[in-house]
């Protein structure tokens, strides 16, 4: 269960928001969901920028790429691995998951990972807005929190 922070403003930070094309259907429902929230939490329309790339496996380079720029206060990664017949899934979401904090440990930059692996689309359905709520909604949350720490007092 998320737990709504009245205190977090996003105002003035600049995000960069980078999903996969994978699974776009689900990817594309967590993306409105973080959206939602970074404009409800103050940040302009100019200060968030979406990037797509093809899957999830793609995504720690498109955040090294946004986090090198220099632009960007935190990125966002949205990506649904659903297992089918291997493992496969696992295998990207592993990979993916080290690399995204990599590059948040190598730039400093918060890289908030938003990339779900599930079983079944039924899963997918439940984190994308559905029963168990929408996961890009947290992520942006986190994010939101992050840049502000990153900019305050104690880490300036």
């Amino acid at each position: 269960m998320a737990v709504e922070r009245d205190d977090l403003d996003a105002t003035g930070h600049r995000y960069c928001v980078v999903a996969a094309r994978f699974n776009e259907l689900y990817v594309r429902r967590l993306v409105e969901g973080a959206l939602q929230v970074l404009r409800g939490r103050g940040a302009a329309g100019a200060d968030v920028e979406v990037v797509w790339v093809p899957g999830s496996f793609e995504l720690p380079l498109a955040c090294r790429w946004a986090a090198l720029t220099g632009r960007f206060d935190a990125v966002l990664a949205f990506g649904v691995l659903i297992q089918g017949e291997t493992e496969h899934f696992r295998l990207v979401a592993d990979a993916s998951a080290r690399g995204l904090q990599e590059v948040a440990l190598s730039t400093g930059i918060p890289v908030l990972d938003g990339v779900l692996a599930v079983y079944d689309a039924a899963q997918a359905e439940a984190r994308a807005g559905g029963a168990v709520g929408n996961r890009g909604a947290e992520v942006a949350l986190a994010a939101v929190q992050m840049a502000a720490l990153r900019r305050g007092p104690s880490f300036r």
